[in-house]
């Protein structure tokens, strides 16, 4: 079975190879698969988080289309832009205890 860690690979290796601009932006930025489970009966879902700081969100989003074709061309249904920062100061986050490393791995991006 394929890992979420190999598809995020070849997503960014996919990236780099055709969009090397864009590619050094996404080493700057923290990419996850996210699944969820939606509609009865519940169907799963796939798609890709780019977690970035504040600075980089406007230069990642500017290739939205880019990585929304790529995306799909792989079988995820999206990609959804998160901001890092404003996820870390959330109050109400439960990011720290269900995902440690994912919190580390922000509080680096943010910095």
């Amino acid at each position: 079975m394929i890992t979420e860690d190999i598809l995020i690979q070849e997503f960014r290796r996919i990236v780099n190879l055709y969009y090397p601009k864009l590619g050094k932006l996404l080493d700057n930025c923290y990419v996850k698969v996210i699944t969820c489970h939606w509609g009865r009966p519940p169907k799963r879902l796939q798609y890709i988080g780019i977690y970035c700081s504040q600075e980089m969100m406007s230069d990642v989003q500017a290739y939205q289309d880019v990585l929304r074709d790529i995306a799909e061309n792989m079988g995820w249904t999206q990609v959804v832009f998160l901001n890092a920062q404003r996820l870390l100061r959330d109050p109400l986050s439960k990011l720290k205890q269900a995902d440690p490393r994912l919190w580390l791995e922000l509080h680096l991006l943010a910095a």
